[in-house]
């Protein structure tokens, strides 16, 4: 299950709960909560996984544009010194090995650029998710510990 659809799901759990009569707060099925808790226990390391998968998937990437400009560059190297050999267009040769060169450097520039920037992008929304909800079941286990609060100082006062 997707960590957003459990989150969903705590949501509507809160939302359905009973409200406790002049208070801001409301009153959770025990089980519902817990058994939602633990599913975000599950899911949660699922996410991080995706995330590590994320991460490889990036670096396979940058291998590859790595291994293509490495290609590229012994291209315009084997060019170039072909073309060494003829003499008038030897200066012509140096400056189109060049020209492939940096065009074969930048290529993988941009390419490890744009992996970085989606592995990015994709952990720092990782991240928020995870921390809202950090967020929501901090809030959870806040209710369920006043709620046994409550009900303790209640059973206190019915056995005076």
């Amino acid at each position: 299950m997707d960590i957003l659809q459990l989150i969903d799901r705590l949501e509507e759990l809160f939302n359905d709960a009973k409200a406790v009569p002049f208070t801001h707060n409301v009153v959770v099925d025990e089980d519902k909560m817990l058994e939602l808790i633990d599913q975000m226990r599950i899911t949660v390391p699922e996410e991080v996984k995706k995330a590590q998968q994320l991460i490889a998937q990036r670096d396979r990437v940058m291998a590859q544009a790595q291994e293509e400009a490495n290609r590229t560059i012994q291209l315009a190297r084997d060019k170039a010194e072909e073309m060494v050999l003829k003499d008038k267009v030897a200066q012509e040769a140096q400056r189109r090995a060049d020209q492939i060169l940096a065009q074969a450097r930048a290529d993988a520039d941009n390419v490890r650029a744009d992996a970085d920037n989606y592995v990015l992008d994709t952990l720092m929304q990782l991240q928020d998710q995870i921390a809202k909800v950090g967020n929501q079941v901090g809030n959870g286990i806040r209710v369920v510990q006043e709620e046994q609060m409550r009900n303790a100082m209640s059973a206190n006062e019915e056995e005076k």
